[in-house]
């Protein structure tokens, strides 16, 4: 295993070292696979997006300046590869960002809830799986890459303050979902 930091590691891929890619792969691979799911929601288009985001990586690593974390580089990189997977894929059914908020969705579940409804984990993923791409998005990268909102606003592209609102919305709708799946009103 590389003792070498996320940084050093792109220094030595910008200089073409193919073992230093192979080690950033093992190293980011399934945060980045993890991520696309989320967005593309199947196995095979993630991997496809896992593919092309390290293939970026490997044309673009001297360009990385320093002025976030390799790991927010890298998830803006996936998120952007993923939106145009789908723009590649479904051109009509795709809708540009604005539009996409104000879809109508389903609800689902916040994250303390979750953790102590530990055993409905079903019905948790059932009610995440319904929150639009950009809540999801936001819920995925603050609980599961724990994350925080000016790094999301960065891969995200969105100002601070929609990652709150996001986050606001994609909890109320998430405890809406679950009290509904577990009967609580």
């Amino acid at each position: 295993m590389s003792t070498d930091t996320d940084e050093q590691l792109l220094q030595r891929i910008a200089g073409g070292d193919q073992r230093a890619l192979r080690q950033f792969y093992e190293r980011f691979h399934g945060v980045v696979y993890q991520f696309s799911l989320r967005t593309l929601h199947n196995g095979a288009d993630a991997a496809e997006v896992l593919n092309e985001v390290m293939l970026e990586v490997w044309r673009r690593a001297a360009t990385f300046a320093g002025q976030s974390q390799v790991r927010t580089w890298l998830l803006s990189i996936t998120r952007y590869k993923s939106i145009d997977l789908l723009r590649r894929k479904r051109p009509s059914e795709l809708l540009d960002e604005a539009s996409l908020e104000d879809e109508a969705a389903g609800e689902a579940c916040p994250a303390s809830l979750a953790i102590e409804l530990g055993q409905q984990g079903a019905q948790v993923r059932q009610c995440l799986d319904r929150l639009k791409d950009g809540h999801r998005q936001v819920v995925y990268l603050t609980f599961f890459e724990e994350l925080s909102y000016p790094q999301i606003a960065e891969i995200m592209a969105i100002p601070h303050g929609t990652v709150k609102t996001r986050m606001l919305h994609a909890k109320q709708q998430l405890l809406q979902c679950l009290r509904r799946l577990l009967g609580g009103a």
